[in-house]
C-alpha cells in the first residue's frame, strides 16, 4: 500500500455523536417510501389493519436487520466491499470484495434513479414558491412536462450539485450536521402540515378510513406480504448505506439502542405522512394512486383548493426535499466510500467521480426509462445486496463474532434470542423478500 493511500484511509472520518448517526440513519430511511408508497398501501390494504403487521415487521426487522448492518460496519470499519472481504477472510475464503460490490453497486443504482425524482421535488418547490404549478389548471401537465424526456435536467443537476455539496464536508462536518438540522425540520413540518389538514372539510372521512380497521384484510396474504416489503426497504435495509454509515460508528455506540430509535422515527414519518395525505385526499374526493402521481398530481390539486395553499404546498414540498436530499446523500455514500478505501482517492475526488457517474447516467434515464431502470435495481439489486450482508454477518462471520461486535456499548448481557431471530427469523426474511420480490415485481 502507498503511503499516500495509507495517508488517506488513516484520515477515516466518524460520527461526532450518537445523537447524529441517529439522525443520519433516521434520515436514510425517511424517504420516498414514507410519503407516497406508506399511505398508498394503507389505503389498499384495510387501513388500520395494514398497520399490525406493519408495526410487526418494524419491530422485527429493527431489531434484527438494522443492528446487524449497523454492527458489521462497525466492526469492519468500511464499507460493504471492505467488511464482505474482511468477513470471508475469516473463513480463509476470497472473493469477498466481489461480493460486495453487488449492495454498492445497487446503492449507486438506486441513487442515479432517485436523484431525478429529486430534480422534480426541487422543480416543484421553486414552483410553489413562484405559484406556477398553483395556477396550472392541470397538475398532470405540469408533472408530464418535468417527467418527460429530458425534461428535468437543470433541476436534476442543481439537486445533484447540493447532495455533493454536503457530502463534500465529510461525515462529521457535512451528512451529520445536515441530518441534525434537516430531519427535525421534517418532522416539525410535516406536524404542522398534519394540524393544518385536519381542519379540511372532509378530513373526517380520511381519519376514519386510516383508523377502523378492515379485519378481512388480514386474511389476504397480500396485506403481510406488502406490509413486510414496506418495512424491509423502509427501514433501508439493503447491505449498504447503514453498513457504510456503520463504519463511520464509535465503539461505545449502543447498536440495538439506536436501531430502535431509528425504526421509531421511520415509522413515526409514515404515520405523519398518511396523516396529511389521506386525509387531504379523502376531502377533496381525489384518487389515492401510487407512485410519483399520489405526490406530484393529486396533492397540488388539493393545495390549488385550500384556504393559504400555496404556502402549504411549500411547506409541503421543502419537507419532501429534506426527507428526499437525507436519503439521496445516504445512497450516495457507499459508492464514495468504496472508491475512496479502494482506489486510495481523497473523498472530495471520489465524489467527483460518483458525481461524472450519477449525472451522466442519470441524464440518459430521465423520462421513459426510469421506471424501468429503477424496477430493475429494486427487485433484483437493492434485495441482494440485504441478503448478503445479513448471510455474511450471521452466517459467514465466525459464530461468536455478531454477538460480540452488537454486544459492543451495551452493558447488559443480550439475552439468548439473538442468535436465532438474526440467523433463521432475519436471514429467513431476507430470502423471502427477494423471492416475493421477483414473484410480485417489487414489494417495497
Amino acid at each position: 500500500m502507498s503511503s499516500r493511500k495509507e495517508s488517506i484511509l488513516k484520515e477515516r472520518d466518524s460520527f461526532s455523536t450518537k445523537f447524529g448517526f441517529v439522525m443520519a440513519c433516521i434520515g436514510a430511511s425517511v424517504g420516498m417510501g414514507n410519503i407516497w408508497l406508506f399511505p398508498y398501501r394503507v389505503a389498499e390494504f384495510g387501513g388500520a389493519a395494514f398497520l399490525i403487521p406493519y408495526f410487526i415487521f418494524v419491530v422485527i426487522l429493527g431489531f434484527t436487520g438494522l443492528i446487524g448492518e449497523m454492527a458489521l460496519g462497525r466492526a469492519m470499519g468500511t464499507g460493504p466491499i471492505g467488511a464482505f472481504e474482511k468477513a470471508f477472510k475469516q473463513r480463509g475464503w476470497k472473493g469477498g470484495a466481489i461480493v460486495g460490490f453487488i449492495p454498492t453497486i445497487g446503492s449507486l443504482g438506486i441513487g442515479i434513479g432517485y436523484a431525478v425524482v429529486i430534480g422534480w421535488i426541487l422543480r416543484y418547490l421553486v414552483g410553489a414558491i413562484a405559484g406556477n404549478f398553483i395556477a396550472e389548471e392541470s397538475a398532470g401537465a405540469y408533472f408530464g412536462a418535468i417527467a418527460g424526456n429530458f425534461g428535468s435536467i437543470p433541476w436534476h443537476m442543481i439537486g445533484l450539485v447540493i447532495t455533493f455539496i454536503f457530502m463534500i464536508f465529510g461525515i462529521s462536518g457535512g451528512i451529520e450536521k445536515m441530518n441534525k438540522v434537516l430531519m427535525p425540520i421534517f418532522f416539525a413540518l410535516f406536524v404542522i402540515l398534519a394540524v393544518r389538514v385536519s381542519f379540511l372539510e372532509g378530513a373526517a372521512g380520511g381519519y376514519a378510513y386510516l383508523f377502523s380497521p378492515k379485519w378481512s384484510a388480514l386474511a389476504n396474504p397480500k396485506t403481510w406480504v406488502f406490509a413486510l416489503g414496506q418495512a424491509f426497504f423502509s427501514l433501508s435495509l439493503a447491505g449498504s448505506g447503514t453498513l457504510v454509515y456503520g463504519s463511520y460508528l464509535k465503539k461505545d455506540a449502543n447498536v440495538i439502542q439506536c436501531a430502535t430509535r431509528v425504526a421509531f422515527f421511520d415509522t413515526t414519518a409514515a404515520l405523519l405522512s398518511a396523516l396529511v395525505i389521506i386525509p387531504a385526499v379523502f376531502a377533496y374526493g381525489l384518487e389515492m394512486g401510487a407512485g410519483p402521481g399520489l405526490l406530484f398530481i393529486t396533492m397540488p390539486e388539493v393545495f390549488r383548493d385550500i384556504p393559504f395553499g400555496q404556502i402549504v404546498a411549500i411547506a409541503f414540498f421543502f419537507a419532501v426535499f429534506c426527507a428526499g436530499i437525507t436519503s439521496l446523500v445516504n445512497l450516495f455514500e457507499t459508492p464514495v466510500e468504496a472508491i475512496q478505501e479502494r482506489m486510495g482517492v481523497s473523498r472530495p475526488m471520489a465524489i467527483v467521480i460518483v458525481a461524472i457517474i450519477a449525472f451522466g447516467a442519470g441524464v440518459f434515464i430521465e423520462g421513459d426509462l426510469l421506471s424501468p431502470w429503477m424496477d430493475i435495481v429494486s427487485i433484483y439489486i437493492v434485495p441482494m445486496g440485504a441478503l448478503l450482508a445479513a448471510l455474511v454477518m450471521f452466517w459467514v462471520c465466525e459464530p461468536w463474532f455478531a454477538r460480540d461486535q452488537i454486544q459492543l456499548g451495551i452493558q447488559k448481557r443480550i439475552g439468548g434470542w439473538l442468535e436465532p431471530m438474526t440467523k433463521f427469523v432475519f436471514c429467513g426474511i431476507a430470502i423471502i423478500v427477494y423471492i416475493l420480490g421477483l414473484v410480485y415485481g417489487g414489494i417495497g
